[in-house]
């Protein structure tokens, strides 16, 4: 008995020493994971003359933003276009005292965030495949993924199969759907204004739905009904993925699933379902439109069986993941930049005037053509000031391994951000009225608005820049155009001017105009 009770003590302490050292080497490595790694990372950058911020436990500077956000948007700030330090704090004082280049930490993660156009430069126009765009990860995916996130090989086969989509030709075929869209808007304001003249309204929902439509009927062929609910979604997975991203890094988050992260499953699915509905009518009806960008992406998959293809083909899988980022992003692009628009003539009402008389004597009372449109050089310096003051969102990259910028020299997987508001009002490249509004200095073109020709790229740089920007272009002058044939407006004695990156730069607020009927 005594040897038994000894055998079975040795083993219970034996059991317990294991137990012992699994937690502690558990404990070590998330030791290691949340304090030892990003310090010595932190120690490394320094010696390479990049500083930022210090890195706090677990949460990085996510806490230190929030926070600083939080106040900020506690209350508007007057009408000006210098909004860096309402839009991110953190960034704004960084900039302060780091300069162009400093660290932020993302929990434990890394960013490199950069201002010089010189490294600007040579990270969005290397040929090397040196700076990835954002890691598809899990949460990445329930979003959406597409030719936006794609890297090499795969990107290039998606561009080259969905670019005939936005051919000119292809444009100008849409541009009934865009009128169509227009129109309808016109007549809805036009009613809300008939009795007294003019009327208050928040043009921001106005706009979104708008842009809606045209995503719906010119890109996919589809009624907005269908469309928006896909947009809704979206839109709520966006900001629900915003969340799962400032957090990501917390140990919480990584072993308790939470709502959210349920929710944005749900909505996975239910989108997913949608698209299959829209993409089994287009295949079902007879004389299948190849006009559009669904036409088009559905005319690759149909050779999708064919082995001797794959280069040219798209999968099923494919067609839904380039439809849900285009719904989104299609959207979120215009109604972002027309929202600013009508503010900033709001602001400025004698460029709104010089603007207006532009259209009068382009179009008359008509509907514009293509070729109106591209003659519209005034709009044209309106939008791109507009794009340069009030950008949608910044841009992300990553290095896909040890990589050399400039002079610093970078470790694998290391998040890169470009973010634009900051870039696009640089005084040493935008001289002294860089927080001024002033389409002129764009009358020279684009490379010579400024010191440096990438000072401006709201819709990125060189081989990557984005697909679909003529798109935009096209709907976002055919709008404004269109408003400006009817209606004068002004900003309401009730509009707070409150620029906040939520998923994308948008007014805190909303966009309280008060419309007159001309």
């Amino acid at each position: 008995m005594k040897g038994g009770h000894q055998s079975f003590n040795v083993l219970l302490s034996i059991f317990f020493s294991v137990i012992f050292l699994v937690v502690v080497s558990w404990m070590l490595k998330i030791l290691y994971s949340l304090w030892w790694k990003p310090k010595s990372l932190e120690r490394y950058l320094k010696t390479q003359g990049i500083y930022g911020p210090p890195y706090k436990f677990m949460y990085g500077n996510m806490k230190d933003m929030m926070e600083l956000c939080q106040k900020v948007r506690s209350k508007p700030i007057g009408l000006t276009h210098d909004i860096m330090r309402r839009v991110n704090p953190l960034f704004h004082q960084s900039m302060i005292d780091y300069g162009k280049v400093f660290l932020n930490w993302l929990g434990t993660t890394p960013q490199l965030v950069v201002m010089d156009q010189k490294l600007i430069k040579e990270i969005l126009t290397n040929k090397y495949g040196d700076f990835l765009k954002m890691e598809i990860t899990p949460s990445l995916k329930l979003l959406s993924t597409g030719m936006v996130v794609y890297d090499g090989d795969k990107w290039a086969k998606h561009r080259r199969l969905i670019k005939p989509a936005f051919h000119v030709e292809k444009l100008k075929l849409m541009l009934p759907a865009f009128a169509t869209c227009c129109d309808e808007l016109i007549n809805k304001w036009e009613k809300m204004v008939s009795s007294t003249g003019s009327c208050e309204l928040d043009v921001e929902p106005e706009l979104k739905i708008l842009a809606g439509s045209v995503i719906s009927l010119a890109a996919f062929g589809t009624s907005f009904k269908e469309g928006h609910r896909i947009i809704e979604l979206q839109m709520e997975q966006s900001q629900l993925f915003l969340r799962e991203y400032q957090i990501r890094k917390s140990i919480i988050s990584r072993l308790f699933p939470s709502k959210e992260s349920k929710r944005r499953v749900e909505i996975y699915e239910e989108v997913r379902r949608l698209l299959k509905e829209i993409i089994e009518k287009r295949e079902k009806s007879a004389g299948t439109n190849n006009d559009d960008l669904l036409g088009s992406l559905l005319e690759s998959s149909r050779n999708e069986e064919n082995k001797y293809s794959n280069s040219n083909t798209l999968t099923m899988e494919d067609v839904m993941e380039e439809c849900k980022m285009f719904f989104f992003g299609g959207q979120e692009t215009v109604s972002d930049t027309l929202t600013w628009t009508m503010i900033v003539l709001c602001m400025h009402p004698s460029w709104q005037e010089q603007a207006r008389e532009e259209v009068s004597q382009v179009l008359g009372n008509r509907k514009p053509s293509f070729d109106d449109l591209s003659n519209m050089k005034l709009m044209t310096l309106i939008l791109y000031e507009v794009l340069r003051l009030y950008p949608p969102a910044p841009l992300f990259r990553r290095t896909r391994e040890r990589t050399k910028l400039g002079k610093f020299c970078l470790p694998a997987n290391m998040q890169i951000m470009v973010p634009l508001i900051f870039v696009h009002r640089d005084t040493d490249q935008m001289g002294d009225d860089a927080n001024e509004f002033n389409p002129e200095r764009f009358s020279e073109g684009i490379s010579r608005a400024s010191k440096d020709q990438i000072s401006w790229f709201p819709f990125g740089w060189g081989h990557r820049s984005c697909i679909g920007q003529h798109f935009t272009f096209l709907e976002i002058k055919m709008a404004l155009a269109t408003i400006l044939q009817h209606f004068s407006f002004e900003l309401s004695p009730s509009y707070t001017h409150a620029p906040s990156i939520i998923t994308t730069l948008r007014p805190q607020g909303g966009a309280q105009i008060i419309l007159h009927k001309l």
